[in-house]
């Protein structure tokens, strides 16, 4: 619920903007800061004026001189008559003889670089609503005008404006543009996801901040993300102008979506074109088609690796392009990505061929960028095989796509699969299909059986990962020392020791054994 209008705490005046240069001299308590201000009393000199003022705000203009015994009579006649506070011209601090009086008799004694625009302001927002309102409104229409033309221009100047933090969070809740200081995301997403886009959002935090949320509508009438603005404890009168100035710049974000939709749609139309003429000429394609390519960026010589990504449920691809693109940027991958039916299609190209551990390494930082993107999209990955040419992209594509079909069952292996391992991994399976393996196989793992903490599972990721703890972790979903703890315990049920390559060989077999019976329970995607 939000403050009474035309009331408001001195701690809450103390935080607004036109209050940035007052300092506290002495005297504030917990128990002063939270009266409530009922009015701004202005007056020249330093006096006490005979009209009742109690609960007002006693605003000095004139210096008044720091050592004077009358700045202690102004301090004592003040706090008599009820005065909530006592502004005083300038910032300097006042002797400790006055100070230690303050605190004794619970005077607020405040300074300000400019008391009469300090007391003015205060007035403002205890008395006249409208105004306060009218004033944000104008300005932030004016800040709508002058900035640019991305939603991050427009969060930077109606930050600027309002002097407060704006910012862009997605529709369910999660920041996209700017910052929300103060704020607990995971619970400011929950709050904003489960909210009726329909209306404004004013959400009270824990910590004592307040933010303000107004719907982006794009047209269309789609809600498509929340503007925010984050407040201290703030008069009512400023809380409603921000609100107010909020559910303006609302609209200037949703105009400035919309553009950038229209511009991704276009682009993405172009990009999914270009791919489609390059895949359908076969290795041969036309001059105006590689002009195409070169305009885009896109290298068609050299050795191509191509990556499948493919969301598990209904997404925005072309929304979440940059998304995709800024997951492989941060693991140092530049690709070239394209939307493409329900995800994306990508690739890398080298001017010399891969060697083994280039592959390798490419494939980890692949693996981080799902795990990554996974904040905002679960997905499936496929990696094709390096090839050169255009040729080879083709092919290199083809082997990624198939590669991700295969993935969407395979939860064991983070539902990531690259062809190079699926050709020995298929190789292996073979061979341990057979009526003598099988039951060995059981027979070694059977100690892990029905064992808290899903051993056997964690076993065979743990060999997957090419033993490895903290890629364990992270396909499970476990901490580090979950997984070291799993893994003494299957040394300990099975006798074995890891360190033993011929004996991680044969769990490792026996495991893929267990996990060809896995697979063929799962349901097949595609």
């Amino acid at each position: 619920m939000s403050p009474p209008a035309g009331e408001a705490t001195l701690t809450a005046v103390l935080h607004v903007p036109e209050w940035t240069g007052v300092r506290v001299l002495a005297g504030l308590t917990d128990d002063a800061g939270a009266r409530q201000l009922t009015g701004v009393v202005i007056v020249p000199a330093a006096e006490v004026p005979e009209a009742a003022i109690a609960g007002r705000l006693l605003v000095v203009l004139h210096e008044v001189d720091r050592t004077d015994w009358r700045l202690d009579v102004l301090v004592r006649r003040a706090r008599a008559a009820g005065v909530a506070a006592l502004v005083l011209p300038g910032t300097e601090p006042v002797g400790w003889a006055t100070a230690a009086l303050a605190d004794r008799v619970g005077l607020p004694v405040l300074g300000s670089p400019a008391p009469l625009e300090a007391g003015l302001a205060a007035r403002r927002l205890l008395g006249r609503t409208g105004e306060v309102q009218a004033r944000q409104v104008l300005r932030t229409v004016a800040a709508c005008r002058r900035a640019g033309r991305t939603v991050e221009d427009l969060a930077r100047e109606v930050t600027r404006v309002l002097r407060r933090p704006v910012a862009l969070l997605d529709r369910s809740g999660h920041v996209t543009v700017g910052d929300v200081p103060g704020a607990d995301r995971a619970a400011l997403a929950a709050a904003l996801g489960s909210r009726n886009p329909a209306e404004d959002a004013r959400l009270p935090l824990p910590s004592g901040v307040v933010v303000l949320a107004a719907p982006v509508v794009v047209p269309g009438g789609e809600t498509a993300a929340w503007a925010a603005a984050t407040l201290p404890e703030a008069p009512a009168a400023e809380e409603a102008a921000v609100a107010a100035a909020l559910a303006v710049a609302a609209v200037g974000f949703g105009h400035r979506l919309a553009v950038r939709r229209l511009t991704s749609e276009r682009d993405a139309r172009s990009r999914t074109s270009l791919l489609g003429e390059l895949l359908n000429a076969g290795g041969a394609a036309s001059a105006a088609t590689r002009r195409r390519a070169v305009a885009a960026g896109w290298p068609l010589e050299g050795w191509h690796t191509a990556v499948r990504i493919a969301a598990q449920r209904e997404v925005d691809t072309v929304g979440l392009r940059g998304e995709v693109v800024a997951a492989l940027a941060a693991q140092d991958v530049r690709a070239v990505v394209v939307e493409s039916g329900d995800g994306w299609s990508a690739w890398t190209t080298t001017t010399h061929e891969p060697g083994a551990a280039d592959v390798q390494a490419h494939s980890a930082k692949l693996r981080r960028s799902q795990r990554d993107l996974a904040v905002v999209v679960e997905t499936q990955v496929g990696v094709g095989r390096p090839h050169p040419g255009l040729a080879g992209l083709t092919r290199s594509l083809a082997e990624a796509a198939d590669a991700c079909r295969l993935a969407a069952s395979r939860p064991h292996t983070g539902r990531f699969v690259q062809v190079d391992q699926l050709g020995l991994a298929q190789l292996l399976l073979a061979w341990t299909r057979t009526d003598t393996f099988q039951p060995a196989a059981r027979s070694l793992l059977q100690p892990l059986e029905d064992q808290p903490g899903d051993l056997l599972h964690t076993l065979g990721v743990y060999l997957d990962a090419e033993s490895s703890v903290a890629e364990t972790a992270a396909v499970l979903g476990v901490h580090r020392n979950t997984v070291a703890g799993r893994m003494a315990r299957i040394q300990q049920l099975l006798a074995v020791d890891l360190a033993d390559a011929e004996q991680r060989l044969a769990l490792h077999l026996a495991c893929r054994t267990m996990g060809v019976a896995a697979d063929r329970e799962a349901p097949q995607d595609g």
